[in-house]
């Protein structure tokens, strides 16, 4: 096999492949990461992390608006979008540093090129300029990520946008319709909505945030009646109609129309494999899109593994560095379990935050589980009401014994303020398999948010002290 030796070739520098690399290499592996454009991938570059960024300044803006009910007299605030936009790609441009000095320190062979694989784990990579070079690696890990999906009639354009082109705006639009009421689509309806947008939401399902505990998204669907959010469900999209002005008049249902001056179509991400080749492998796709594996993350073709968005698993950055460190792990013949895919970390950064970790009630009861349930709400817990923001609750399931008393932990679901930073004690309750009175012995600081947590825990003990 001619070519560059390497232990083992990535290709795709997003969380799943820099992770793979990193991991590889700190177990002293030689490897080669592969990037078509930007090391970070869909998540740093136009995904999570600008995202996140400009939902910070939303909050900001909504904090400095309401700053008069916390006895703070500041004149009306007012959004510089230009500078929203200069903070977001400063933190962008210095993560992007750290991950390639990162291949520098670790020595990672760190190629600006697009992959292709082909027999014997074989990677060529075709640099910008149309020069290329052969890699050829004991392993392979794919890890190309995805790209938005689009829905006909809607080619991206003028009004029409997707995730990356609202992260490149040079200003907020007055009127948006968001096509798509999942998690991206209220994460961007929940920041335009407090950056002075009118938003109106465009699900075709009968509900927001489908596959939500039903409580929680009923808490997510108030607060965004609040905001004046305009949430239209079980509609069909038919098509769209620009106008002169820039703007276009969305069509839906059965002939109703809404003007806005901007779309953004936010239905989901396909992988994209269109430049992974695999010629001469045994590499299966899916009729989806999706590369087919197996619970290790190995392909049909020997000692090919595929990670991320590539594969028909969560689509979630930190589920991803999981799976790279199943494959590198299983490479190397070294212990390792499947990733537990029904208790991994769930987020989404809208206004009011969701957090959750493993079934939901209806879905522990669907899968045959007789259920104790317990929730309470944030505007019970005094940090909340210190924050000013009560709207929110924690929901625990639980397993009930055959004595009818709350055992395992099979859920915990949350929506509030900072429930995202909060979870982490109720994911490993999850995962842990810990029972409610292990749990409820854990003391919670006070005043803290995580309080709702411990005191939601102890009332399934059929004692509470708050709650």
């Amino acid at each position: 096999m001619s070519g560059e030796q390497f232990d083992l070739v990535v290709v795709g520098g997003g969380p799943g492949g820099y992770a793979a690399a990193f991991y590889a290499a700190s177990a002293g592996m030689k490897v080669a990461l592969v990037e078509k454009d930007t090391i970070g991938g869909t998540c740093l570059n136009r995904g999570c992390i600008p995202a996140k960024a400009f939902l910070e300044s939303a909050a900001v803006f909504r904090h400095v608006a309401h700053a008069k009910d916390f006895g703070i007299e500041a004149t009306a605030p007012a959004v510089n979008f230009a500078v929203v936009q200069a903070r977001k790609q400063t933190i962008v441009n210095n993560l992007v540093k750290g991950l390639t000095g990162l291949t520098k320190s670790k020595k990672v062979t760190y190629l600006l090129g697009a992959g292709s694989l082909g027999a014997d784990r074989t990677v060529t990579v075709r640099a910008a300029d149309g020069s290329t070079r052969t890699l050829v690696g004991a392993n392979v890990i794919l890890a190309p990520g995805s790209v938005p999906r689009t829905i006909p009639g809607f080619d991206v354009g003028g009004p029409i946008m997707t995730s990356d082109e609202v992260l490149a705006l040079d200003k907020i639009p007055a009127r948006i319709a968001v096509i798509g009421g999942g998690a991206i689509g209220c994460e961007f309806a929940s920041c335009l909505s407090d950056l002075g947008a009118a938003v109106t939401i465009l699900e075709g399902l009968p509900k927001v945030l489908p596959g939500l505990d039903h409580d929680v998204a009923n808490v997510v669907v108030k607060t965004f009646k609040k905001k004046n959010i305009d949430i239209r469900t079980d509609v069909k999209i038919t098509g769209h109609t620009p106008n002169a002005a820039g703007g276009t008049t969305v069509s839906f249902g059965s002939g109703d129309t809404l003007e806005v001056d901007a779309v953004v179509v936010s239905v989901g991400r396909r992988p994209y494999t269109d430049e992974l080749g695999l010629r001469g492998t045994k590499v299966k796709v899916s009729e989806r899109g999706f590369v087919e594996v197996d619970g290790y993350c190995q392909t049909a073709e020997p000692n090919v593994y595929a990670v991320g968005d590539v594969i028909a698993t969560a689509q979630l950055a930190h589920v991803a560095y999981a799976e790279a460190i199943v494959a590198v792990k299983h490479m190397r013949g070294e212990k390792v379990y499947p990733v537990m895919y029904d208790r991994v970390p769930w987020a989404i950064y809208c206004h009011p935050e969701v957090a959750w970790a493993g079934p939901s009630e209806e879905q522990a009861r669907a899968a045959g589980h007789d259920v104790v349930v317990a929730k309470h709400q944030f505007r019970s817990n005094s940090r909340a009401m210190i924050l000013g923001e009560p709207d929110g609750l924690v929901k625990v399931i639980a397993k009930k014994d055959r004595d009818g008393r709350a055992g395992q932990v099979l859920g915990v679901h949350m929506v509030g303020p900072w429930v995202t930073e909060q979870l982490s004690g109720g994911y490993l309750a999850v995962n842990w398999e810990a029972t409610v009175d292990e749990i409820a012995e854990f003391l919670q600081p006070h005043p803290s948010l995580t309080e709702l947590f411990g005191e939601t825990v102890m009332s399934l003990t059929g004692r509470s002290i708050n709650a």
